[in-house]
């Protein structure tokens, strides 16, 4: 079965419909290119020539570069080393009270205020595209999402080179 890069490109733009989701992208058994069509479709859409590794998020990418991996918005704004906590690198708004909560959830949908409850609202510093949201008590670390094993997956999964190391 070929991967129909049209559904791809839908798919990431949020446009693809249910049915063709359920009876055209999902069912077994996957294309075996299909990881690799996708990344190039998302090169092709990123202000950005290093090679993305693998999308960390809807936004985010990890990148080879010549000084190493790295974490990329699409708008090519480097969110520092793959290593590193990328939440560090971005704008954040923090969301504590009923009020700041209102605007987003509607009446007696809101945290109870003795909660100590925090939305807490990643931006990229360059073109302020909403990036992640993390919903925390008050105190809570901020924590990375998760660290890719990069090399495993395209050396187990992949049965191939990284690109930023070929």
């Amino acid at each position: 079965m070929s991967t129909d890069t049209t559904q791809i490109e839908k798919l990431i733009d949020g446009e693809l419909s249910w049915e063709e989701l359920r009876n055209d992208v999902l069912p077994d058994p996957k294309d075996p290119d299909r990881f690799e069509t996708t990344r190039q479709i998302l090169q092709e859409k990123v202000e950005f020539d290093e090679p993305i590794l693998v999308p960390l998020n809807d936004h985010l990418f990890a990148v080879g570069t010549e000084d190493g991996r790295v974490v990329k918005g699409e708008c090519g704004h480097e969110f520092g080393p793959l290593a590193d906590n990328w939440k560090e690198y971005c704008k954040v708004r923090v969301r504590e009270d009923e009020s700041e909560m209102r605007e987003l959830y509607p009446e007696n949908m809101t945290p109870e205020p003795d909660w100590q409850f925090q939305l807490r609202e990643f931006f990229c510093p360059e073109c302020f595209t909403l990036i992640d949201v993390d919903a925390v008590p008050a105190g809570y670390p901020v924590l990375k999402p998760f660290d890719p094993d990069i090399d495993a997956f395209y050396e187990e999964w992949e049965d191939r080179t990284p690109p930023d190391r070929e």
